[in-house]
């Protein structure tokens, strides 16, 4: 599902970047970071309780739904009033009428249908899949469409309200839970919700902060290389992790009451996701001036350097991703917005205080000193919190592929220096060869170290299982 998406969104990407500027972007990305600083100010994480919740009732859904009807609508209400603000701050007066055709689409996202949460909680992946990507199909073709006529930032906009719209009409038609106002289980989901409020708006800023400091400080069109480089660095991590992530806290809830299952579970999920995402963010630094100048055009060129910073920071983000979800299963709620709170607080002292000066790549790099802060902070947390893990076991399922890995990059920069190649073919060589160095160096490490339980062994076994079938 998750990969068919970002397919989806990739191919959009690389169509838009021919058709559009980087400004098209930046100005996008402006208005984006209104409408997303309003919504999470009423965010009260309602798909969160309801999954917490084993045993909700339709006044549950009838509840929550109500909540995000009325959070939607004062973000909305909002937004509109903050758009002159917003443009000020920018600089960029484009931005008004942006943000405010974009508080349309913020209202029609609390209209959905609340009963699609039940395709995520009872594990119907196929079903959520039919929702999320016939959702994205409308909003790309529309997108296209637009972008080809007008070749406008506007054809962003019309593709978000065409994808918003269809995204009710099919909420209601995959699913026969009618919702309907109401208010009487406000104190159950407020109980979680609560602090997944303060949560959502610390873990806003953790993530968009950053954009807002350089769109304030740089051009549109900076901003805009500099969102993209961010968008194409999260397909080989984030993006690869994200199916497991989506699975990872539903299956956590379901065994939270057996300790030594969840930690069995936490460790196997910990080796796959560093298995997968360390080589993609590696291996997208090692290709990064190749694949943009060959995918996007040579107008791009100056997102490379942020392409490199970001894919790190794209792997320390998905791997902190599940530890979280930990977090939330034990029900540590509270020691979550605290902590995305303080890495907040670091980076703004960093960026605005320490750094004031620091232009665009400066602040990709201290963003990412503070994600890899938080994620040895996290690591801590685990470690505390959930009985009998032990920090040799964390050490023990990352490195194989860290050695892996190193191997990898060296055999990949040896293709580099062969003459001839260039272009595509160049490109296709050291995917090709890093993509088989990996995999032949992390199966030798675990047949030398005996053949352990772990992700190797996992997913051998997955595969030979779904090659019997």
């Amino acid at each position: 599902m998750r990969w068919t998406d970002r397919s989806i969104a990739f191919v959009s990407t690389l169509i838009l970047a021919r058709l559009l500027v980087p400004e098209d972007f930046g100005v996008i990305v402006m208005a984006s970071l209104v409408i997303g600083l309003a919504d999470v100010f009423f965010e009260l994480g309602v798909n969160v309780a309801l999954i917490q919740n084993r045993t909700p009732s339709q006044e549950h859904y009838d509840t929550a739904w109500t909540l995000r009807i009325i959070q939607t609508t004062l973000a909305a209400i909002v937004v509109v009033i903050a758009a002159p603000l917003a443009a000020t701050y920018f600089n960029d007066p484009r931005v008004t009428l942006v943000v405010q055709v974009l508080a349309v689409s913020l209202m029609l996202s609390g209209l959905e249908n609340i009963a699609v949460v039940t395709f995520q909680k009872e594990m119907q992946f196929g079903k959520e899949f039919q929702f999320l990507f016939c959702k994205r199909i409308v909003g790309f073709i529309v997108t296209i469409v637009a972008a080809w006529v007008i070749r406008s930032y506007w054809a962003l906009v019309i593709g978000a309200l065409a994808g918003r719209t269809f995204g009710v009409a099919l909420s209601f038609a995959m699913h026969p839970m009618r919702p309907r106002l109401s208010l009487k289980k406000f104190r159950d989901i407020f109980a979680v919700s609560q602090w997944m409020l303060v949560r959502s708006i610390g873990g806003y800023f953790q993530l968009k902060l950053h954009y807002a400091i350089v769109g304030a400080r740089e051009s549109a069109s900076v901003l805009g290389a500099y969102s993209l480089a961010s968008e194409i660095s999260a397909l080989p991590t984030s993006e690869l992790l994200a199916p497991i992530n989506r699975v990872l806290f539903p299956a956590f809830v379901r065994v939270k009451h057996d300790l030594v299952e969840l930690k069995r579970v936490v460790l196997l999920a910990q080796g796959v996701q560093t298995m997968i995402a360390m080589p993609a963010a590696i291996g997208l630094i090692l290709v990064s001036s190749d694949a943009v100048l060959l995918l996007l055009g040579e107008k791009w060129m100056s997102a490379v350097p942020f392409v490199k910073v970001f894919a790190l920071i794209s792997f320390m983000s998905s791997i902190a991703t599940s530890g979280t979800y930990v977090l939330l299963t034990l029900g540590k709620i509270r020691l979550i917005a605290i902590a995305s709170w303080v890495l907040v607080a670091l980076f703004a002292t960093l960026a605005l205080v320490v750094f004031p000066e620091a232009g665009a790549f400066e602040i990709a790099n201290l963003y990412l000193a503070v994600i890899t802060l938080g994620l040895i902070a996290l690591v801590m947390l685990l470690l505390r919190e959930l009985k009998g893990l032990r920090f040799r076991d964390i050490a023990a399922s990352i490195s194989r592929p860290l050695i892996a890995v190193s191997i990898m990059a060296l055999c990949v920069v040896f293709v580099a220096r062969i003459p001839g190649l260039d272009g595509w073919w160049l490109l296709i060589a050291k995917i090709l060869v890093g993509a088989a160095t990996y995999s032949v160096s992390i199966l030798t490490l675990w047949l030398m170290s005996g053949r352990p339980s772990g992700a190797e062994s996992y997913l051998l076994e997955e595969a030979m299982h779904w090659r019997k079938r």
